[in-house]
């Protein structure tokens, strides 16, 4: 057969298929026995799409007509221009179709306002296209190497073509032909799906009796079927795994493009994105703290490029927003900051702030709800319950609870998709019987600060009390360096912890005791037309003093002087890291929720056993002594012996410094991800540091791992949950299952060992008497707690 014969016989071919489509079309309409609905076509929307779609099948025909003429009647034109034609035709249709469907929402499935019966007429269609479009490059391709006629020249048919798959996968898709036949996609999730996506289950059940609740859920193409249901929670929000559906090789809704991040010590930089939206000057103090301390960040990061590879990290999008500072708030935070308020949260906003900007992440920094409803204003459904992170326009987001509660209010049914992105800013620490809202509530302790129920790590402290908890931490201010700072002859200075007078009230026999050995001085705040009531009349009082001018009274101080309240601050470590010896107060019995009034709706059981228990712990003697101050005997011999040895240098763990913190959030920022459900095994913190330990009875997983001088670490929990687990240890009489924070745990009464259900409540902290617990720990970088030994970047 002649070269023009057979394109005669292709065309005629051709005009006979689509003739035989557009047959098909007409016949599924009129015949009310088929399954298309007569209604469907009394919506105009149908209407139009199946004319465009006739209309452009026609002049398809036409034109492989003319291309298929144009081969026959010469032979000079090059198979290159008539792929070039072919591609933009094909551009051309795509961009009308484009116009036509331009409400129609891209999704795994299906597109919205549209019928089943239309998806097959479409996919009858675009199928019998792909296949000519592949049939005509592969005859382009044969003429112009000369093999049109070989035995070995094949045409893929557009069963064959669909068969196999775009690349070669048989069954990968369902053909056309299939779908005319009422077939469906098959979904099925074996018992190793239903392992590694533990919430996949639940999410399919809630889906089933909910995808009606909001319109997006069509939107994305769940039309109540299970497979669109298990498509939809795996391609959107990632409850469930692809392989069900064969959409393994679904790249539709990845995003590609990458940013890398790059260490800047531009300060200018950071102080155009610090700037007040108002009057009330609420950023004034941290770009002052910022700008003082600058000198120090910038060879702090430079130290860290030295000593590692920071190349080839992702720039990720942060929106931080400080609750704590808008006027919704109450808490004044922006009025006091200048007159004796608390500046412990502004000193971590501060150096936070400070780190992210330097590791070369994009910042977007707020305080007022204002602000925050603007972005939100700009976010493609943000208060719609599907939870599709890839349009959001951040990665994360640095809060605290204020603030996160204003997310909450804004945001409504849309908030679980912004959920795993928090990281919220908590001094004293979430414990997961307090973030469990269920749990909290059935057991009488939720208060507004907890019941969040996101995973505890994503709550950052300001010390590392708390290993469920992520430590955040932040740097210690000097103003000089260690050097300078030795060589400043000590006087026979006591300078007492406590800027507010009523912290003074009840300590005159400690405070005597004091001056008795010392000369005692105050930053006690004074209002002009207030008396200070507590503060004895011996003491030299300094008021509200500036950061340089307060530390240039520490390095003549001898003795930093607990007065038990505020806990847990920063001036202590301030005052240790300028050679001062802190004395602090001990608690017996310990401070908690069940007999201090501040931990009153603290969402934390935590017993503080002093005013500062990091300085306890971690620090201890020559820079700290921990005495009780109502004994005065052992408050004057502890004096005595400090003034006796007469040593005074300063200390300064590597986790309070610049380059300590910089550290330790690049750290959390490249490897903690809260937005992944998929059950796998734990890559970092790194296995080779964790072991698992049998607690002894009654004792909590956090006090079993300190007493080997290793950390609890939480993320490994699921990891030993199971009975093969406790094999390792004991003998089970019988396996139960509990959501309690108690558990994995033997009981020692019962011989039952109890794994647990609910993942939020994997806690450290738990501990009954009865109960020896399964504990995760891990070693840790001297000096920089939060990571351990090989994870250090």
């Amino acid at each position: 057969m002649s070269t023009k014969t057979l394109a005669k016989h292709n065309q005629s071919h051709r005009i006979y298929e689509w003739v035989l489509v557009s047959c098909t079309i007409n016949a599924m309409v009129k015949n009310s026995t088929t399954k298309w609905p007569l209604r469907m076509m009394r919506i105009p929307l149908v209407r139009r799409v199946l004319l465009i779609l006739v209309v452009f099948g026609v002049l398809w025909s036409f034109t492989f007509v003319n291309i298929s003429l144009v081969f026959s009647q010469s032979q000079s034109r090059s198979s290159n221009e008539v792929k070039a034609e072919i591609v933009q035709l094909s551009e051309e249709y795509i961009k009308a179709l484009a116009q036509e469907n331009g409400d129609i929402v891209d999704g795994p499935y299906a597109g919205r306002f549209t019928a089943f019966d239309l998806k097959k007429t479409i996919a009858v269609l675009l199928e019998s296209m792909l296949a000519r479009i592949n049939r005509l490059e592969i005859f382009v391709n044969n003429v112009t190497n000369g093999s049109l006629l070989s035995d070995n020249s094949t045409l893929l048919s557009p069963h064959l073509l669909m068969g196999a798959g775009l690349d070669g996968r048989r069954n990968a898709v369902l053909s056309a032909q299939d779908l005319l036949q009422g077939k469906s996609e098959k979904c099925e999730l074996t018992e190793e799906d239903m392992e590694q996506y533990p919430h996949c289950g639940q999410k399919i059940e809630w889906m089933q009796k909910m995808w009606q609740s909001d319109p997006c859920y069509k939107g994305y193409g769940v039309d109540g079927s299970n497979c669109s249901i298990i498509m939809y929670l795996s391609e959107v929000e990632d409850f469930c795994p692809r392989q069900a559906w064969s959409g393994t090789h679904n790249k539709t809704l990845v995003d590609t493009r990458i940013t890398y991040a790059n260490v800047t010590v531009d300060l200018q930089g950071l102080m155009n994105l610090l700037v007040d939206p108002n009057d009330r000057q609420g950023y004034a103090w941290i770009r002052m703290r910022i700008s003082r301390m600058w000198h120090r960040w910038s060879s702090a990061a430079k130290n860290l490029v030295s000593k590692y590879d920071l190349q080839g990290r992702q720039k990720q999008k942060i929106l931080i927003h400080l609750g704590l500072l808008s006027k919704q708030s109450g808490w004044k935070f922006a009025e006091m900051q200048f007159k004796g308020g608390p500046l412990g949260e502004l000193v971590q906003w501060s150096d936070l702030i400070s780190t992210l900007y330097i590791l070369g992440h994009e910042l977007t920094v707020t305080s007022e709800v204002e602000q925050l409803i603007e972005i939100l204003n700009h976010v493609p459904a943000a208060k719609t319950p599907c939870q599709s992170r890839k349009e959001l326009p951040v990665n994360l987001i640095y809060t605290d609870i204020m603030g996160l509660i204003q997310f909450k209010k804004r945001l409504k049914a849309g908030y679980a998709k912004f959920s795993c992105l928090f990281r919220v800013v908590d001094s004293f620490g979430t414990e997961p019987a307090f973030n469990h809202h269920a749990f909290a509530k059935q057991n009488k302790i939720l208060s507004s600060w907890g019941g969040q129920d996101l995973n505890p790590q994503q709550f950052y402290t300001m010390f590392p009390h708390s290993p469920d908890n992520s430590f955040m931490g932040f740097v210690v201010d000097r103003v000089l360096n260690d050097s300078e700072t030795n060589l400043t002859p000590k006087e026979n200075i006591a300078l007492v912890y406590g800027k507010n007078d009523y912290m003074w009230q009840g300590k005159e026999q400690y405070l005597d005791v004091i001056h008795s050995m010392l000369e005692v001085h105050g930053t006690v705040y004074e209002e002009s037309d207030n008396k200070l009531q507590n503060v004895p009349s011996y003491v030299i009082n300094h008021g509200i003093m500036t950061g340089v001018d307060l530390h240039k009274l520490l390095q003549k101080t001898k003795i930093f002087v607990g007065l038990g309240f505020p806990y847990e601050g920063p001036a202590p470590l301030e005052a240790i890291a300028n050679g001062a010896v802190f004395l602090n107060p001990k608690f017996n019995p310990p401070h908690s929720s069940k007999n201090h009034k501040f931990f009153k709706g603290k969402p934390t059981h935590r017993e503080v056993t002093s005013q500062h228990p990091y300085a306890e712990t971690f620090i201890g003697e020559p820079y700290v002594y921990t005495i009780n101050p109502n004994n005065t005997d052992e408050v004057l011999q502890v004096l005595k012996n400090i003034l006796k040895d007469n040593k005074f240098s300063s200390y300064l763990p590597n986790e309070y410094t610049e380059e300590g913190m910089l550290q330790r959030m690049n750290a959390y920022i490249q490897h903690q991800n809260f937005c992944s459900f998929q059950r796998g095994l734990t890559k970092w913190p790194l296995k080779e540091a964790v072991q698992f330990v049998f607690a002894e009875k009654g004792q909590s997983c956090k006090d079993a791992c300190w007493s080997l001088n290793h950390i609890c670490e939480p993320v490994y929990f699921p990891e030993l949950n199971s009975k093969e687990s406790f094999s390792n240890f004991t003998e089970c009489k019988s396996v139960a299952h509990s959501s309690n924070i108690y558990y994995p745990a033997y009981d020692t009464n019962a011989g039952t060992c109890t794994t647990q259900d609910e993942r939020l409540l994997f806690s450290c902290v738990g501990s009954m008497d009865t109960l020896q617990r399964l504990c995760p720990c891990r070693n840790y970088i001297p000096g920089q707690s939060a990571l351990c030994i090989g994870c250090e970047i």
